[in-house]
């Protein structure tokens, strides 16, 4: 009998013409083995090398020189083990991963499977008040058991593999509920770890970063105490085929003591468990991690709180300045408006658009209210003045001269004024309390007219033409401030 040597890569069978005669292989051909077969008896020795569909004759004389030939390809062809491959298979043939069908639960028929659940919090990463949302970075472990992947063991250790293991066998289907963005951490590898223990109890972990909806009331911002919870749940599990829980009640959330935020201070961490009702598919087990953040109040003191202060403070500067004085008073007024409105405009632009009031809209208005009724009493200051003015022109127009006045007494005038030169009734120059001195001088004067002509007009209707706009400055230095000190005492007892 005549030798055949033939190397392949496919396992096919094949069809080789030798010597115009059509001979078919009686097997198919394993992937990289290198085997014999012996064929009909044809008219000479040959060897056929097939490699990617090209099919090499060689010829040889010696049929025996054809299993020389065999024996030097297959050195060359020959694969080398793969041993990470061969001990995988080791460890699913050990969990006998092949004899069970891992996509039904542990206890398919009977009780619902318990599953505990327990979470390390790494990082709090951020709060959006805009986007009304929350990142966190976890540890999050689940606990059952499965008999289907108990083994033998003398000594009672565990197994533990990584993620690749996880998609041959069966683990619970959680999910973030509320989440909008979340994965699983992949750097270096698959953050996951499967640790299986002989008895069949299973621990999975798994490394997470998730972004969840918070909804929060900003009725009382910059000063409100906000609370968020992060809700896990079987996706298609109801609580009839499992039955999830905290694995040690409140101990089960542990948290790293520097987890700190810039605007929060974290006042405590807590855990509960609920059912969740489903119209269309029943009732789930659901899960909550619920924190609560306290506000730091001393950054919004720093850019919004005192700046607005000050701003209304500003504007009471303009009490003290001579209502005459107007391209002083003006735009100072001006200036605290219109940074008040800066003030509020880059508060909102930070805040999303909610259509209730919050604490700092309260304050920052009331302060441009402050601000915006010392200019109105400006405005009435210099109106009454101008109104004065022309009372005051039409007096002196009555008048007869009084430049060679030598009996003072006859004007009728008081005794603190009894000193002063009738003259400086026209002196325009004159200090504020001058002014009104003169205004008070050309009341006295018309009196003293009209007694002196015999007309017989009470003073009181002659006196009432005198109005004392400085009068007004006086007491907006006293109500203005102690009106917004009463605003504070009350708003800052109600939030804080």
């Amino acid at each position: 009998m005549d030798k055949l040597c033939l190397i392949t890569t496919t396992t096919r069978s094949l069809n080789v013409h030798l010597t115009k005669k059509k001979k078919r292989f009686w097997d198919y051909i394993s992937p990289f083995i290198v085997q014999a077969k012996t064929l009909d008896t044809p008219p000479h020795s040959m060897c056929f090398l097939y490699f990617h569909d090209v099919v090499e004759v060689v010829s040889i004389t010696e049929p025996c020189k054809c299993l020389e030939f065999l024996n030097l390809c297959r050195p060359i062809l020959k694969r080398s083990p793969d041993l990470t491959k061969s001990s995988s298979t080791k460890s699913e043939q050990l969990l006998r991963i092949d004899d069970h069908d891992f996509t039904m639960r542990p206890g398919f028929g009977g009780p619902a499977i318990p599953v505990g659940v327990d979470v390390q919090v790494e990082s709090l990463d951020t709060i959006s008040e805009v986007d009304m949302d929350f990142t966190m970075t976890l540890y999050l472990r689940h606990y059952w058991k499965d008999e289907r992947l108990s083994f033998p063991s003398n000594n009672n250790q565990s197994m533990t593999f990584d993620g690749r293991l996880v998609k041959k066998i069966w683990v619970p289907d959680m999910f973030f509920v509320h989440s909008k963005r979340s994965f699983t951490h992949d750097t270096t590898t698959d953050n996951v770890m499967l640790r299986v223990y002989p008895d069949g109890k299973v621990l999975y972990s798994l490394r997470v970063t998730v972004t969840a909806m918070c909804n929060m009331d900003l009725s009382r911002f910059p000063l409100d105490t906000q609370t968020c919870s992060l809700e896990i749940e079987s996706y298609a599990y109801t609580d009839d085929d499992l039955m999830l829980y905290w694995k040690k009640g409140n101990d089960s959330l542990k948290t790293d003591e520097r987890i700190s935020l810039s605007q929060f201070r974290i006042q405590k961490f807590h855990t509960t468990t609920k059912l969740a009702f489903y119209s269309s598919t029943g009732w789930y087990n659901r899960l909550y991690i619920t924190f609560t953040l306290r506000r730091h109040i001393f950054f919004f003191l720093l850019q919004t709180y005192f700046p607005a202060t000050l701003m209304v403070m500003l504007s009471w500067v303009s009490f003290w300045i001579d209502r005459r004085a107007v391209p002083a008073r003006v735009p100072l007024g001006i200036t605290t408006v219109l940074t008040m409105s800066t003030i509020i405009t880059g508060v909102n632009a930070s805040m999303p658009r909610v259509s209730y009031i919050k604490a700092v809209d309260i304050y920052l208005w009331v302060s441009f209210v402050f601000v915006f009724l010392s200019v109105i009493e400006y405005a009435a200051v210099n109106y009454l003045s101008t109104v004065q003015e022309r009372k005051e022109r039409k007096l002196r127009e009555r008048l007869p001269c009084t430049c060679g006045l030598t009996h003072p007494d006859d004007m009728m005038m008081s005794n603190s004024y009894s000193d002063m030169d009738v003259n400086t009734t026209g002196n325009y120059g004159l200090g504020e309390e001058s002014g009104d001195k003169r205004e008070r001088i050309l009341v006295q004067l018309a009196l003293g007219e009209q007694r002196g002509g015999g007309r017989s007009r009470s003073p009181r209707a002659y006196s009432s033409i005198w109005i004392d706009t400085h009068t007004i400055d006086k007491y907006s230095r006293v109500i203005f401030p102690g009106s917004y000190a009463l605003f504070n005492v009350i708003y800052w007892s109600i939030y804080l």
